[in-house]
Parts: C-alpha cells; sequence; structure tokens
C-alpha cells in the first residue's frame, strides 16, 4: 500500500519500521517539530523523524493540519491509507477523507477503555490485569470511531510505563501490518465502541507525580510504576526532593502518612494511609538512581523522618 504516516515518539517509529519492512510503500511521514531537549535544550528531531530520515523517506512537521496548503500536499500524495500512532495532532474531518481506505490509528489500550494521551501510564494507575493495542478507523472524535482489530497482552507485577510501552509497541507494530493486509483484502468490518465502558487518559502532568501518603501503599506502588520513565514519582524529605524509581508494598507496619518508619539495607519504609511502602531505588535531584542501600550511605535517613505529602 502507498501510505502517509503521522507519528511521534518511539512507540511510532517501531511501527513505522514494521511497515516499511513489509514492503509498504511510505510516500511521507508527519511528524512533530523538532522540540528543545535536554542540558543544551538544542533541537532534537522526533524518533519517526530520525527513522524517516534514515530510510531516505520524505517528512513533513506542521504545526497543524487545518490549513489547506498542507492539506493540499496530502491530496497530492493519492495515499491508500494513513496510518497514525502518537501524532500528537488532531485530524481534521477534510484530511480523514484524504486517503482511499481513511486513516487508521495504533491506540495503546483496549478501546473504549483509555481513550487519550496516556492510557498506559493511566492502566496501571487503575490496576489494570491487562492492556492491547486496538486499530482504529479513525473519526472526528478522540479515540472514538470503530475498531478494527485488537489484540491484548498480561500487565506484569512489576511492568512500569516504560517496560508495558516497549511490549505494546511491538505489539502495535505487529498488528498495523496484519490490519492492513485484511483491510486490503477488504476482510476488516470496524466495529462501534460501546459508549457505556468509554474511559479517558488524561495527559499527565509532573504535578501529579508528587506522591501523596494518606494513599494506600498499593496505589502508591502503582504510581511508582505508572511514573517511570516520565515524570517520575517524587516526594520531599528534609527540604530536597527525592525521586522514587522502584517501590514495593508491604502489609505489615503503620504509622502517621509519611513518616519513615526505617531506612536500612532493606530500603526505605515509609508509612501509607494504608500499609507501608518500601522504596527500593531512588534519586536525589542532581545526583544518580541509586539502589536504597547505596543512598542511604551517602543521605543518611532514621525513623521518624518525614515525606511531605
Amino acid at each position: 500500500m502507498r501510505i502517509i504516516f503521522a507519528g511521534t515518539p518511539e512507540f511510532a517509529s517501531r511501527a513505522l519500521e514494521s511497515l516499511l519492512q513489509d514492503g509498504h510503500e511510505i510516500a511521507l511521514a508527519l511528524t512533530q517539530p523538532d522540540r528543545p531537549a535536554g542540558r543544551g535544550m538544542k533541537l532534537i528531531p522526533s524518533p519517526v523523524k530520525q527513522f524517516a530520515e534514515q530510510h531516505q523517506i520524505a517528512v513533513l512537521q506542521p504545526t497543524t493540519l487545518k490549513n489547506p496548503e498542507i492539506q493540499a500536499q496530502l491530496e497530492e500524495i493519492k495515499a491508500d491509507v494513513m496510518v497514525v500512532a502518537a501524532y500528537g495532532l488532531m485530524l481534521p474531518q477534510a484530511v480523514l477523507t484524504i486517503p482511499r481506505l481513511g486513516c487508521l490509528n495504533i491506540h495503546a489500550s483496549l478501546l473504549p477503555r483509555w481513550r487519550g494521551a496516556a492510557p498506559i501510564q493511566r492502566a496501571l494507575l487503575a490496576g489494570d490485569r491487562e492492556t492491547g493495542i486496538s486499530i482504529m478507523q479513525m473519526d472526528a472524535g478522540l479515540d472514538t470511531g470503530g475498531v478494527l482489530l485488537t489484540a491484548s497482552l498480561v500487565i506484569d507485577a512489576e511492568d512500569t510505563a516504560q517496560t508495558l510501552h516497549d511490549k505494546l509497541a511491538a505489539l502495535g507494530a505487529t498488528l498495523i501490518v496484519e490490519a492492513l493486509g485484511k483491510v486490503a483484502r477488504g476482510a476488516l468490518t470496524a466495529q462501534a465502541q460501546n459508549e457505556a465502558f468509554a474511559t479517558y487518559a488524561a495527559k499527565l502532568t509532573k504535578t501529579e507525580a508528587r506522591l501523596d501518603w494518606h494513599k494506600s501503599a498499593d496505589e502508591l506502588a502503582r504510581a511508582v510504576r505508572a511514573y517511570n520513565a516520565f515524570p517520575v514519582a517524587q516526594t520531599v524529605v528534609k527540604g530536597e526532593t527525592l525521586r522514587i524509581w522502584k517501590a514495593v508494598p508491604e502489609y505489615t507496619g503503620h504509622g502517621q502518612p509519611g513518616e519513615i518508619l526505617s531506612a536500612d539495607k532493606q530500603g526505605i519504609r515509609v508509612a501509607c494511609g494504608k500499609d507501608v511502602l518500601r522504596l527500593q531505588e531512588v534519586q536525589k535531584a542532581g545526583g544518580k538512581r541509586l539502589p536504597a542501600e547505596q543512598f542511604l550511605s551517602g543521605h543518611p535517613l532514621h525513623a521518624g523522618d518525614k515525606c511531605e505529602t
């Protein structure tokens, strides 16, 4: 098929690579404009742009798809389909109807659960037991189009947003190839989503990563996993920010929410609204990620110290 691909992060570049390997013609890659990043705040191209340029695929980086000139450029390509994966821009109705077979979205949840920007993290925060990939025929709504194909996977007890992202990226890359093959043969029919089961996955914010110690240890352990690798769970101890990369709940011990019950080679045990959270891997602002035991050797904490909410 002749494809316009629209995507930005690593999740999308995995799908782009899969489509190219399957022999599809990628006529154009749409991706977000280069963004400043790192200490020097240099402009960094997206993973999709980097991959496209390495494989001599034309790249377009508009700030909006509402521009008639951009839409005319897309029309000229005469694409069979547009494949969209974590692109970051809404597609207006005028764009949705440009490709012969419309626009297909690779979404990292089992729709209609977790429509929106952060389905992986919201599934972890909610304690979902499974998630998956949905290939959706796009309409003008936010992840509301008919579903063509799905594949599910179990969320492991130790999955973080990063590990789950990697699994879903691989699954999405496989599933979109399967979906396009079936669409080409007319073997797929989009199934309308059941609105009664729809949930919304709001975009992550840095402020929500500050742990509320009045919550249960189970909730906070899920939060640590969900915010790994962004924006990273954190608390404040002795006036300094402490980032928390790994933690597990314990069901013995109690104290005031945020109270450190012990700090030793077993970890930093913090009382929660219910049960205890044992911090296993932490990071001081500007420092390295360290196992709790190594961290404590240079930054001692004691029973009775307080993690602020």
